[in-house]
């Protein structure tokens, strides 16, 4: 039996703006294992399959595992252009060269090419004709920058 090989569809483009990040320190603990940083999330758009705004509110909630790694925790609310609202929860891996890092956790300017940032994104939604976003898979790529993180979430076909 041949199985088929999935494929991306592009879905949806964010532009998720940030303000400076909030350094909480080392943190402990039977499943803690490096240092907090939380990224409050101010703003943003979507384009693609949706269409809207990314509502001042959410973060990122980010335990720093090394001076090349990072887990990413990203909980916000999209607000449709047709009202409705979608909320994401967009767990991620970035990494990167220790200078690279560095440069990132600055608030420096990277060149994405040099970041590997992954994310799987799930999605609760407000109405049944975004039943779509709950009934499929989605990965995703991001880039960091010093004042938002663009991020261009793919459906798994």
């Amino acid at each position: 039996m041949t199985l088929p090989a999935p494929t991306l569809e592009p879905a949806i483009d964010l532009t998720v703006f940030v303000a400076a990040p909030v350094e909480a320190g080392q943190v402990t603990g039977l499943n803690s294992r490096g240092r907090r940083r939380i990224i409050p999330i101010t703003g943003g758009n979507v384009a693609g399959k949706l269409t809207g705004t990314v509502l001042p509110g959410g973060a990122d909630f980010q335990i720093v595992v090394s001076d090349t790694c990072a887990d990413l925790d990203a909980r916000y609310l999209l607000q449709l252009d047709n009202g409705e609202h979608v909320f994401v929860m967009n767990r991620a891996l970035r990494r990167g060269s220790v200078e690279n890092i560095a440069r990132l956790v600055r608030g420096e300017a990277v060149d994405p090419a040099a970041i590997y940032f992954r994310c799987v994104p799930t999605f609760e939604v407000s109405h049944p004709s975004l039943a779509w976003l709950t009934e499929n898979v989605f990965v995703g790529t991001g880039a960091r920058y010093p004042d938002r993180v663009e991020i261009r979430f793919f459906r798994v076909a």
